[in-house]
């Protein structure tokens, strides 16, 4: 292999690891959750519909091990666990959003494209739907 080739596969695979945790699911929601400042566990619970509490654990344990959030435990009874962007989080939180608004500007686009596709490759159409739920 070349060492360009070599080199674009290095960093390639560097995004790919980067990726996996911030543009999944419960990630995007949970940093956008924590826009507007630091938010109580279950206050997230709450405000992510859909997210099971261990799908919600495991996320802010990655994206603490990560770098983008903080966990704050106050020395309360009970005690109360907070959670917080940090620099790299609210940095992270301006690419999503960026990435939103190109999304939803391409969202039409995109649509017709798959519609075209599914016209012209009809025993393809499996493949469509599970594409289009996975949308």
């Amino acid at each position: 292999m070349s060492g360009l080739r070599m080199q674009v596969s290095e960093e390639c695979l560097a995004v790919q690891r980067v990726l996996r945790r911030t543009a999944d699911k419960w990630s995007c929601l949970l940093v956008a959750s924590l826009a507007e400042g630091a938010v109580h566990f279950n206050e997230l619970r709450r405000s992510i519909k859909g997210i099971s509490q261990w799908s919600l654990t495991r996320t802010v344990r990655g994206l603490e091990r990560d770098g983008m959030i903080s966990r704050m435990v106050s020395q309360t009874s009970p005690q109360r666990v907070d959670y917080a962007l940090t620099d790299l989080g609210r940095d992270l939180l301006e690419q999503l959003r960026g990435l939103g608004v190109w999304a939803l500007k391409q969202e039409p686009s995109i649509r017709q494209a798959r519609e075209q596709f599914d016209e012209r490759s009809p025993h393809r159409h499996r493949c469509s739907r599970v594409t289009a739920r996975s949308a």
